[in-house]
């Protein structure tokens, strides 16, 4: 899709526009004007009495399960944060230790695919529908697959393999590829939701791991280009870690969606892995060999597989 400057222009008025809004309110400004340490104690009150509704308001109305799966989906987001922290330190890593994090990021979300989405998927569709769970899982894949490939069509962004400093050289494209990070964890948040609203908590935690490790090379490919380009270290941090927080959305969607209504589980299940299948063999692979072959990428990648093979299994 070409990407317009009237698009870039109409979007990023729109953010300038709410940030000018909530700037201007006069909350904020009474909360500027007090001390820093009322400042903080302030922010953090409202921040826990906010957390304190909404938790509340989930087990009362969906029980614990909910719960506990949108916790997992935040944390897992917030490791776009950890992840970004060492561009407070670095300006640049090694290209072979990248692409050898994002290899082994890739196999830990093979295997939580295959071992937390697709094989659960299979058991629970064939409980609902006999001889039939391999039919209804492989549709929910192929409309999870076609669902990224129509956003990936539709929305402004720049692709996984264009984060090479060579590419990432505009403040445009930096934000275009940080759409495209947003756009990826919301059904990679929902694989959370859904797994752990088929009931298994095995599983709902093994995937909300893979997730978190999966998310850490994500935020250091944010944060890095926002820094070489002047951004204030701690900004670009924030920056990385709020696009990890579209994950709790797709998570809380997807645990109370399947928690309602049972029957769509195993389609949610298998809509999930394809999204996730889909990522990984679109951006994160190619990226990882877009100067040619990395034997580095490929070994962390089997690493990765094993690693989260290996902890599944020892949940069980």
């Amino acid at each position: 899709m070409t990407i317009t400057t009237k698009t870039l222009t109409t979007m990023q008025r729109y953010f300038e526009a709410k940030v000018a809004t909530l700037t201007a309110s006069d909350f904020y400004q009474k909360l500027l004007a007090m001390p820093p340490f009322q400042r903080w104690a302030t922010v953090a009150g409202i921040f826990l009495l906010s957390q304190l509704i909404v938790f509340g308001g989930l087990y009362l109305i969906f029980g614990q399960v909910v719960v506990i799966g949108f916790f997992a989906s935040i944390m897992a987001g917030l490791a776009t944060g950890i992840g970004a922290l060492p561009a407070l330190f670095f300006k640049d890593i090694s290209k072979n230790l990248f692409n050898s994090m994002l290899g082994a990021a890739a196999g830990v979300m093979l295997a939580a695919t295959a071992f937390s989405l697709l094989v659960p998927g299979l058991a629970y569709g064939n409980l609902i529908w006999p001889g039939k769970g391999i039919y209804i899982v492989s549709l929910g894949m192929m409309i999870g697959a076609v669902f990224l490939h129509y956003a990936d069509r539709q929305l402004p962004h720049v692709h996984f393999d264009s984060i090479s400093e060579t590419h990432l050289t505009s403040l445009k494209k930096v934000w275009l590829f940080i759409i495209a990070i947003t756009i990826h964890n919301f059904p990679e948040g929902m694989s959370v939701g859904v797994s752990f609203g088929s009931g298994e908590m095995k599983n709902g935690l093994v995937l909300a791991i893979a997730i978190a490790l999966q998310n850490i090379p994500e935020g250091l490919a944010v944060a890095l280009p926002l820094v070489g380009l002047g951004y204030n270290k701690w900004r670009a941090v924030g920056i990385a870690t709020l696009t990890g927080l579209v994950e709790p959305v797709g998570g809380l969607l997807g645990i109370t969606m399947v928690t309602v209504f049972e029957p769509i589980l195993p389609i949610a299940m298998g809509f999930a892995a394809g999204a996730m299948l889909f990522v990984i063999s679109e951006e994160i692979i190619p990226e990882t060999h877009s100067d040619g072959r990395s034997r580095y990428a490929t070994f962390a990648l089997m690493i990765g597989f094993i690693i989260m093979m290996t902890l599944d299994n020892m949940l069980a």
